[in-house]
């Protein structure tokens, strides 16, 4: 990794990613030509490029995939977790190839471009994960341009500029601006995802296209007279919902900034709390009261992600930023009442502060990778949430049965 002054970039280099350090790393662009700042992270998920690009909760981050052949099985109109790309970016090891995958509709590359997301290849990544595992994320600008010109000092002072995640309020900015309803159910090959959808995108702007009624085997009776969850939207991933409609439920999104009278008013039953991106002490300036509010009327309550951040502050918890963060679809977590162990799917750069839980809670979940709270419930109340995404998209399905376990919740007292 070296440092460099000059502008034009080396023979055939047609990006650059530099980071608030000064150090340059030169290769070749694709995806869509331009600059983007953000934090730099890594992935170590082989599966699933796609997902994760449209996951939510990477707004404000470029990703550095750890498994070298992004792009070999294409893209296709199902493999999202919402309308757009949410990363500013990838970072490869090889060049992108043709796609090979009978599911796949467009290549990686226009796709990136269509999405207006950077993508950069022939990058040392082993190289640049190290770095962050023992130097921590750093903030940085990916660049692309086909004619090689850079203005670096330029792209330096863009990345040392930018203020970092912590205390940056993200949740707003891809958040659902008006509420909709969900009915679509789980993927299967062959069919798409399953159920009627008449949701809308993320942005609340669009129609997604109806299917066939599916109501899943272990639900009978019509969709009304299931239990219903109000999801909050921090920034949630579709296959979320779906989960939530496999189990059982009825389903209305509302936005991050929602009203504890506005989540009443569709006299939920339960009410969810959605992954998300971001500083969830910032989130949590509005997010908190909502949820202490529905905490004191007895709501049962589940949170992923950004929501078990947020519980966790709504219980009296604090938050911290983590050094490096934890993405990827392998992860081991501990689950303490029976000492089973669940492959997860993560994608967090703050954690709740084990030390800092409430008496009435207690810890439900660990890392195993480095002890870090991954889970918790409390227990005077019907509330509990966990850091990893038990919804996987991409990654394992070890973690399903706490859809289930939720919407067995709805109805029960303590």
């Amino acid at each position: 990794m070296a440092e460099a002054s000059h502008t034009s970039a080396p023979h055939g280099a047609t990006g650059v990613l530099v980071l608030s350090d000064g150090t340059v790393l030169w290769g070749r662009g694709f995806g869509a030509e331009g600059a983007a700042v953000g934090e730099i992270c890594f992935n170590t998920a082989m599966t699933g490029y796609q997902e994760v690009m449209t996951d939510p909760s990477y707004a404000g981050q470029i990703i550095t995939f750890t498994f070298p052949h992004i792009g070999n099985v294409g893209t296709n109109i199902e493999d999202i977790e919402a309308t757009n790309p949410h990363a500013l970016g990838m970072i490869v090891r090889e060049d992108v190839t043709q796609p090979s995958n009978f599911r796949s509709t467009q290549h990686l590359d226009q796709w990136l471009r269509t999405g207006g997301r950077i993508g950069l290849a022939g990058i040392d990544t082993r190289a640049l994960t190290r770095r962050i595992r023992v130097n921590g994320a750093p903030n940085g600008v990916i660049a692309h341009n086909a004619a090689g010109q850079f203005d670096v000092e330029a792209l330096i002072a863009q990345a040392k500029a930018w203020p970092g995640l912590e205390g940056m309020d993200l949740a707003k900015d891809v958040s659902t601006l008006q509420s909709y309803k969900w009915d679509e159910g789980l993927w299967r090959l062959g069919h798409g995802y399953e159920g009627v959808s008449t949701a809308l995108d993320t942005n609340g702007r669009g129609q997604v296209s109806t299917k066939t009624p599916f109501v899943p085997s272990e639900v009978e009776g019509p969709l009304d007279a299931r239990p219903h969850v109000v999801a909050i939207d921090y920034g949630l991933k579709r296959n979320i919902l779906r989960n939530l409609v496999a189990a059982g439920a009825r389903v209305t999104v509302v936005p991050a900034t929602a009203t504890t009278e506005d989540v009443l008013a569709h006299k939920p039953d339960g009410v969810f709390l959605s992954n998300g991106p971001g500083d969830p002490a910032a989130t949590g300036a509005y997010a908190v009261p909502v949820i202490q509010d529905l905490l004191a009327q007895d709501m049962p309550i589940f949170g992923i992600c950004l929501g078990h951040q947020l519980l966790g502050l709504a219980a009296g918890a604090k938050t911290m930023k983590m050094f490096q963060g934890h993405r990827g679809a392998n992860h081991p977590v501990k689950r303490l009442s029976d000492g089973a162990v669940e492959i997860t799917s993560m994608n967090h750069g703050f954690a709740v502060d084990a030390e800092t839980l409430p008496a009435n809670s207690t810890p439900t979940h660990v890392s195993l990778f480095d002890g870090s709270n991954a889970g918790f419930a409390l227990t005077d109340k019907r509330a509990f949430s966990v850091q990893y995404h038990p919804e996987a998209s991409p990654g394992p399905q070890d973690s399903h049965y706490l859809f289930e376990k939720f919407v067995g919740l709805l109805g029960e007292k303590i």
